[in-house]
């Protein structure tokens, strides 16, 4: 089976630079085939024997720490779940730069999300997807005011990928 790990934080600072090559390895240390990185921001396809992504997870979770030293939160997708992502966006992309797609480590806390008024993060943009939120961001991903809103609010790791970047790794995860 196919899978897509979303790596949260890492390249963003010197201590926390991984290189795609060394992640690669990584994922081949732990058996799993037709590894593949994309961009230097901490995306890897590859394929496993079929397992619950939160386990495969936890596994590269525990890897990176004991090869790298880093604590890094690692979500990791099925490439139908990845599909779903794309195929369910409820929001127009206006402008793929401009749009992103935040991936959470479980299921949104919908009381949490009622909380957040819309006029905290306004012009930015929401709607509540499966496991991930859709968000616009009209001036831009440089510093938006939503993502660690719901950071901050949900107590939950996000991680948050462009929407060139949500579709390529979509199409890389079918390959």
């Amino acid at each position: 089976m196919r899978y897509v790990a979303l790596l949260r934080g890492i390249n963003v600072n010197p201590v926390t630079r991984v290189a795609m090559a060394d992640l690669r390895a990584l994922l081949d240390g732990l058996g799993h085939t037709g590894v593949r990185t994309h961009l230097n921001s901490g995306n890897a396809v590859f394929a496993a024997a079929e397992g619950s992504p939160d386990l495969i997870a936890s596994a590269i979770e525990r890897r990176i720490t004991e090869v790298l030293g880093l604590t890094v939160t690692v979500m990791v997708r099925t490439a139908g779940e990845m599909r779903a992502v794309v195929e369910r966006n409820p929001l127009e992309v206006r402008d793929p730069a401009k749009f992103a797609v935040a991936f959470l480590a479980r299921d949104p806390d919908t009381e949490v999300l009622a909380s957040i008024d819309p006029a905290s993060y306004a012009p930015e943009e929401m709607r509540v997807g499966r496991r991930e939120l859709y968000m616009y961001f009209p001036e831009g991903l440089r510093r938006p005011n939503l993502p660690p809103l719901l950071e901050k609010r949900s107590k939950m790791p996000v991680t948050v990928r462009n929407w060139n970047t949500v579709t390529r790794l979509a199409a890389l995860a079918e390959e």
